[in-house]
């Protein structure tokens, strides 16, 4: 080898050696990516939210009186049947305790109250008396007019004085019992407070349906003001279930929608159907502590269970309710999709290559949406592109998420 090539033979070898390295590092590669099918089938939206069972009808047993509320032997989960069972005794209030001139008043009053029924007791006596007079005297005039040695008018007078009499004795009767009364109301205000009330006192507290106790509000004995809850009563057999959506979910529901309940504790969801939207909605805040508006949708279980789950009054549950189904609709795992200017596109493969495609897209969930445009059956998207991927590159796929 001649001498001049010699020494040029390294350079050369450098210069292809970076010319080949150059070459290899703009060679376009192929991007490995995970790719899912466009298919058709059933496609359901659902809003979800978080709810609490609770028993339809409760019904709230009040004091109906102050007094003093004996203590409750009955137990939240006893049986009751309505209109029989006694749930709890109530004792009227004791009188109140009288201060020193309110006392004397009292005492005053009850010496008023005898003195004025002793008057009537009197007057009653008199009228006796009168009436005894007029009773014998009529029968006197009879008798002489028997004989004529009396004039008509002269017995007329004595039946009239008779009638007269019988009159004023049912009203001298009636005057005493009216004093009697008032006598017995003077000395009611002097009852001791502290005297033992009678057994016909105790008020029984009786459960107005058949169920079961929910709650005992008050089970200790203790002084009660009227209508103070005492319990609630209900049957445990006839729950609903109440959520509180977001006003914007609640818009989209229908009475009568379709409705899963989850995570009550069972491994099966149970079947529902929404019976009313309350119209009134509410705040609340959320755990971040963000007020939001939210409304009250009320769910019933349908009868297709062999046997009722094991949950009761105010358990926790997850709602899903059915806002949006088609059966057949053409789907696109929502992984795929991705804002491209004020619409949505996806890279669908294209003879192994990337091709940014804009789809119309309908409804959708957390997992897939609704092709309305764009994307045919059996199409291959890319779900999850990342930044590598770019129109024309060109992509292996492997296949990802599998759609039922």
């Amino acid at each position: 080898m001649p001498p001049a090539i010699r020494r040029l033979f390294p350079w050369l070898l450098l210069g292809l050696l970076v010319a080949g390295g150059l070459i290899w590092s703009f060679w376009p590669r192929t991007v490995p990516v995970e790719m899912a099918t466009v298919t058709r089938g059933p496609l359901r939206v659902e809003v979800t939210d978080e709810g609490r069972t609770r028993v339809r009808e409760i019904y709230q047993i009040s004091a109906p009186v102050a007094g003093r509320l004996l203590r409750i032997e009955k137990h939240a989960g006893d049986s009751v049947e309505g209109g029989k069972t006694v749930v709890a005794d109530l004792l009227p209030a004791s009188p109140a305790f009288l201060d020193v001139r309110t006392h004397a008043q009292a005492e005053t009053a009850v010496k008023s109250a005898t003195a004025m029924r002793n008057l009537a007791a009197s007057f009653e006596k008199r009228m006796v008396a009168e009436l005894a007079f007029a009773d014998s005297d009529l029968k006197r005039a009879k008798k002489l007019a028997e004989s004529d040695a009396i004039s008509r008018a002269g017995l007329e007078r004595a039946e009239l004085a008779y009638n007269v009499a019988v009159a004023q004795l049912a009203t001298a009767r009636a005057a005493l019992q009216t004093k009697e009364f008032d006598l017995q109301t003077a000395k009611a205000s002097l009852i001791d407070p502290t005297a033992p009330l009678g057994p016909r006192a105790r008020i029984p507290l009786i459960a107005p349906v058949s169920g079961r106790i929910l709650r005992v509000l008050h089970e200790s004995e203790s002084v009660v003001a009227a209508g103070t809850p005492i319990m609630e009563v209900g049957d445990p057999q006839l729950l609903e279930v109440v959520a509180p959506f977001i006003s914007e979910d609640a818009v989209k529901i229908r009475v009568g929608a379709a409705a899963l309940v989850t995570d009550w504790g069972g491994p099966e969801a149970l079947e529902g159907r929404v019976r009313r939207i309350e119209p009134s909605g509410f705040t609340k805040a959320s755990a971040l502590g963000v007020e939001e508006q939210r409304v009250n949708v009320l769910l019933d279980f349908q009868d297709t269970s062999v046997k009722r789950p094991p949950i009761a009054d105010g358990y926790r549950v997850i709602v899903h309710i059915t806002v949006w189904e088609n059966p057949d609709a053409l789907r696109v795992p929502a992984s795929a999709l991705f804002r491209s200017g004020k619409g949505w596109a996806a890279f669908a493969i294209r003879n192994g290559h990337a091709a940014l495609t804009p789809v119309t897209v309908g409804h959708g969930n957390d997992s897939f949406s609704e092709v309305l445009g764009g994307l045919a059956a059996g199409d291959k998207v890319i779900v999850h592109p990342s930044d590598r991927v770019h129109d024309g590159v060109k992509v292996a796929g492997v296949q990802g998420q599998a759609i039922p």
